[in-house]
This record gives structure tokens, C-alpha cells and sequence, in this order.
């Protein structure tokens, strides 16, 4: 009896642990199925407003002036005075530097000496030639007499009244005054080549005088025009070598800027001058930005580009030769074309609109770089599938796919 005992009573114990475990579960109360929810996106939007905007190009120039004068030594001097320093403004005509004058005197007065002696030279030659030409008349009187001596003797010695020492007297008489008359005349043709000679000496003379007038002269160097002095490159002191360089000067007003044309922009350029639309750039922003317009463009070109010269159209005192600018050039405008924040494009061609509160994907046309009046840089855009009106989306989302939910941080 009590071994049944024992054997029974843990099977009804586990029985009942089942059964009321059982009841438990089945009495529970029921739970409601848990929902999934679809995620939506915060995102900035912005209105597309087409309309005819003008692309930009980002270009890197460096400001030259045509009218840049540099200053050198005539020849060689010291260095007396330096009355301007780099960035100075200077008037026309203003004295900028001047060399010592004891160094270009002595070359004046010795052209001078040179010139006084050649025209005494030329002097005494026409003295000469007066002198020859008088002599000349007497010579051809005495030629004339030794022939008549030489007949005499010749009639005497048939005669057999003269010796053959007279007659020889009377040859060689004639022989001397025929070579004395020859080199006469000889003189006195010979005259207009010496006259010649004399005249090119006097000339040279001069031309030495007025060089060294013309050094003495430029010994002091005096502004050609007004403007800006961009370097000086001597001292008070300084001994300087003919034509080194002594200082520069340039004018602000003429100032210039040359940036290179990358060559796929050429011929838009070409046509926008056929087509008489003036390419503008712009330096800066607000009240001090600076317009700039296309002048030329360079002589020559290589493979990367072109040089084009842009004109300032309005000029600041914060402006340097030889400065290097970035602008931003003002290409031919383009119709239905919008301007969008970088972060709005996809794979470069591809932007999303906001419909219903998805994403639709849609195919655009990059226009190139577009700078808006605060400086800020956007791009331009074009598409057929973009309305006035429509709202694009401008978060840059990684996982941007059409259909995405997404909601607006502000209303449109």
C-alpha cells in the first residue's frame, strides 16, 4: 500500500502542475499584433522659379598694366637723390630720382670741343682750297712758260746757238711744273671728299652732344604720367651701370586683368562677341565689388587655353600690379534655367521633387556654376520635367530612391 502510495502520488503531483500550467496560458488575455510603420525622412525644401540666368565661370587672373614705365641709367652715375618710395602716387612730370650731374657734364663739354674742331677743320679746308685754286692759275702760267723755254731751246740748238744742257734744263723745268700743276688739281678735286669727311666728323659730333645732353637730360627721372610706383630698386649712393634699372611705374587707371580661357569655353566665347554680348566678370561682392569686361583677347594660345584682357570698370585704391584675383565670369544666359544649392544634385544629372510627400526622381541638364548676390555658389540647372512651382528637395539623402517618404522641415 504505501509502495503505490509512493509511486502514485508524484505523477498526480506533475498532473496537476500541467494542468494548472495549461490553464494559465489558455486564460491569458490576448495581445494585439504589432504594426510596422514606414520611416519619413526631414528634409529642406526650395521652389523651382526658372527664368533666364546667366552661368558662371571661376577664373584666376593676374592685373598688368600696358602703360608700365621702368626707369634706367643713361649711363653709368651715382645715384644723388630718391624722392619716391614703393606705392607712392605720382603726378605727370613729378621728380621721382635723380643722378649726379658731375657724371654727364664732362661728356657735353668734350662733344662740344670735338664739334669746335672739326668746323675749324672744315674752315681751314675752304682757305685751302681758295689758296689752291689761286696757285692753280699761277702754275698753269709757269707750265706755260717752261713749254715756251723748251721751244727756245730747241730752236737754238738747231741753230746751233744752245747747248744740250740747256735744252735738258728746259725739259726737266717742264717736268716739274706739269707734276706740280697735276697735283694741284689733284688737291682741289680731291676737295669736295675731304669737305665730306669733315662734315660726317662735325655730324658725329653732334650726334654725341646730343646724347650726352639727352643722358644729362634724363639724369633726372621724371614721371611720365601719373600713377603708382611699384618698385625702386636703387639707393641714395648707389653707383648704377648703364640702362639698369633704377624704379617702375605703372597707372592704376590702365590696370588690366589676364586670366586664361580654358579651351572648351573658346568658342562660346567666340560666338558671344559674334553675337555682340558682352562677357562680364565681377571681383568681390556688395559695394565693393568691381565689374569687368572682355577687351581681347591675347595673340597667342596653347594647348590648355587662351589669355583673355578684361578691362576694370570701376578702379580701387586696394588694387596692385601684378596682383592675382580669383572672379567670376558672367557666361551667355540660358532660358529655363534654375539655380539650386549643390547638395540638391545627384550623379550629376539627376535632382528629386517632393510629390504626395515621396521622392520622384527627375533628369536635368547641368548649365555650369551659378553665383548668386551674397557670394554664395550654386549650380544652374535645366529640365523638361521641372515646373514653375514644383518643390525640389534639398537635403543630400544617401539613400535617395523614388518613393523614399520624406517631410518637409519648414512648409514650401
Amino acid at each position: 500500500m504505501k509502495r503505490a502510495v509512493k509511486v502514485v502520488l508524484p505523477i498526480l503531483i506533475v498532473t496537476a502542475a500541467l494542468a494548472a500550467f495549461l490553464g494559465l496560458k489558455t486564460s491569458r488575455p490576448a495581445q494585439a499584433p504589432a504594426q510596422v510603420s514606414e520611416r519619413v525622412w526631414r528634409v529642406e525644401t526650395l521652389r523651382v522659379e526658372p527664368g533666364v540666368l546667366a552661368p558662371t565661370l571661376t577664373l584666376y587672373g593676374r592685373l598688368e598694366s600696358p602703360n608700365l614705365h621702368r626707369a634706367a641709367a643713361p649711363a653709368a652715375a651715382r645715384v644723388k637723390r630718391v624722392l619716391v618710395r614703393e606705392g607712392d602716387l605720382v603726378a605727370s612730370g613729378q621728380l621721382l630720382l635723380e643722378l649726379d650731374t658731375r657724371d654727364f657734364a664732362p661728356a657735353v663739354v668734350q662733344a662740344q670741343a670735338e664739334i669746335d674742331e672739326y668746323e675749324a677743320q672744315l674752315q681751314s679746308e675752304q682757305i685751302r682750297q681758295a689758296a689752291d685754286l689761286e696757285a692753280q692759275q699761277q702754275e698753269q702760267r709757269l707750265l706755260q712758260l717752261s713749254r715756251q723755254s723748251l721751244e727756245r731751246a730747241h730752236r737754238l740748238q738747231k741753230q746751233q746757238l744752245g747747248s744740250d744742257s740747256e735744252l735738258d734744263l728746259a725739259r726737266q723745268e717742264l717736268a716739274r711744273q706739269t707734276l706740280s700743276l697735276t697735283a694741284r688739281e689733284r688737291d682741289i678735286s680731291d676737295h669736295p671728299a675731304r669737305v665730306q669727311v669733315l662734315e660726317a666728323k662735325v655730324q658725329r659730333a653732334r650726334a654725341r652732344l646730343q646724347t650726352a645732353q639727352l643722358n644729362l637730360e634724363r639724369s633726372r627721372v621724371e614721371a611720365p604720367h601719373a600713377g603708382r610706383i611699384a618698385s625702386v630698386e636703387v639707393a641714395v649712393g648707389n653707383q648704377v651701370a648703364p640702362n639698369q634699372q633704377l624704379l617702375t611705374l605703372y597707372d592704376p587707371a590702365a590696370l588690366e586683368l589676364r586670366a586664361r580661357i580654358p579651351t572648351p569655353y573658346l568658342g562660346e566665347l567666340v560666338r558671344s562677341g559674334a553675337e555682340d554680348f558682352a562677357l562680364r566678370g565681377f571681383i568681390g561682392q556688395d559695394a565693393g565689388r568691381i565689374e569687368l569686361r572682355l577687351s581681347r583677347l591675347a595673340g597667342e594660345a596653347d594647348p590648355s587655353g587662351t589669355d583673355a584682357l578684361f578691362t576694370l570698370q570701376r578702379h580701387s585704391d586696394w588694387l596692385r600690379a601684378g596682383q592675382v584675383l580669383s572672379f567670376n565670369l558672367q557666361r551667355q544666359p540660358q532660358r529655363d534655367a534654375f539655380a539650386v544649392p549643390h547638395e540638391v544634385l545627384y550623379g550629376g544629372n539627376r535632382v528629386y521633387k517632393l510629390v504626395e510627400g515621396r521622392l520622384q526622381g527627375v533628369q536635368v541638364e547641368p548649365l555650369g556654376n551659378y553665383v548668386r548676390d551674397d557670394g554664395e555658389e550654386w549650380l544652374l540647372l535645366r529640365s523638361d520635367g521641372l515646373r514653375a512651382g514644383e518643390v525640389l528637395v534639398a537635403t543630400h539623402l544617401p539613400n535617395a530612391v523614388d518613393g523614399l517618404r520624406v517631410a518637409p522641415v519648414a512648409s514650401p
